[in-house]
């Protein structure tokens, strides 16, 4: 893309960057209240059928996504224009999501400003090995690589392996103001749920609380997946990566029902909001409107979105995502060159 038509594209989106009040009070209001509302309704489904509250857990949990944006947009500081509020409601909102926003909010700012750079994976992002390394691993390093981009592993066990203990622990070399933060929503959460546990019985809060949990933390991964991860994305080494590209290429345009797009915040338009992180959620269509380029970003749908669960690694000469089976032959031809090699080295070892 060239410097003139750059300019234009951020002449477009500049007006929709920074937040609305109006609009900010009214995400809130029809965030906050409905999550209450429908928590205490599975609640209240209990004395009916189980199955009514795993209904209103699917419900609950959709919310739940939904205070994520909102704590997502005070990350970025693009919710409220003070950022002395947006602290307060990012903390209050990780108390409800279970993330500990200081932590969150470093890690989350490192994935926007190196996102599909192959030198510098490792920070807030999913972890992907190219093909070439994938050969180059170990049998250990294979397994649980292989282990890790399982979906029953990724969507199953990473939700409770991401709010029991990763998102409760510090990282290693935070700052006293990270740590402070972390502790104090991990001491929050102790006390409400130690309330909640207290007030209806310890049986009846996790059969509420454990279903909406794993919906939620579930389905947020796999936004987080599926929108960086779809079969012609964009990954370059340090030397050829683009930030603009990395943005538009690298990040797709998740097209969702209205309801669904509604529930998620619009986070759907990723490309629109890699671009601009300053943008808030409730923009993120009208940039995505106002913008023609922006239109011609990867569009992917809930079927077309499904073939992302058999990408496994980052093929770099073909510029896709292949899964592991597409790359046996690879993986064959590998092994017998190394045995070549092996073989030739014992043979001139013995001359």
């Amino acid at each position: 893309m060239s410097k003139q038509k750059q300019l234009a594209l951020r002449k477009t989106v500049a007006p929709f960057e920074g937040s609305s009040i109006k609009d900010s009070i009214k995400q809130l209001i029809n965030t906050i209240p409905p999550f209450f509302l429908s928590w205490y309704a599975a609640y209240l489904s209990l004395a009916v059928s189980y199955w009514l509250t795993l209904i209103c857990a699917v419900i609950t949990a959709g919310f739940v996504i939904r205070v994520f944006i909102i704590f997502h947009d005070c990350c970025h500081q693009s919710f409220l224009k003070s950022k002395k509020w947006n602290k307060v409601l990012g903390t209050i909102s990780g108390i409800i999501t279970l993330f500990p926003y200081e932590k969150w909010k470093r890690e989350h700012s490192i994935h926007h400003a190196t996102s599909s750079n192959l030198n510098k994976r490792g920070t807030g992002d999913i972890w992907i090995l190219t093909v070439d390394e994938y050969i180059a691993s170990s049998f250990w390093q294979r397994l649980v690589y292989r282990m890790y981009r399982n979906p029953i592993v990724m969507f199953g066990i990473g939700p409770f392996y991401l709010f029991l203990i990763s998102n409760r622990l510090n990282r290693k070399g935070a700052r006293g103001k990270e740590r402070m933060n972390t502790y104090f929503i991990n001491l929050s959460v102790l006390v409400i749920y130690g309330l909640l546990a207290w007030t209806i019985g310890w049986q009846d809060f996790l059969l509420v609380q454990a279903p909406i949990v794993f919906i939620a933390g579930s389905l947020g991964i796999w936004l987080f997946y599926v929108q960086h991860q779809f079969e012609d994305s964009y990954f370059e080494d340090e030397e050829q990566w683009d930030y603009l590209k990395a943005a538009i290429d690298g990040s797709s345009y998740y097209k969702l029902p209205k309801v669904l797009q509604w529930i998620t915040g619009n986070i759907g338009f990723h490309h629109v909001h890699h671009l601009s992180p300053k943008v808030p959620n409730y923009n993120l269509e009208k940039v995505h409107e106002a913008s023609p380029p922006l239109q011609d970003a990867t569009t992917i749908t809930i079927s077309s979105s499904l073939r992302a669960l058999r990408f496994r690694l980052w093929d770099g000469e073909n510029k896709t995502f292949v899964s592991f089976k597409e790359i046996k032959s690879r993986i064959s031809e590998a092994k017998a060159e190394m045995r070549q090699n092996n073989t030739a080295s014992h043979i001139q070892e013995n001359k």
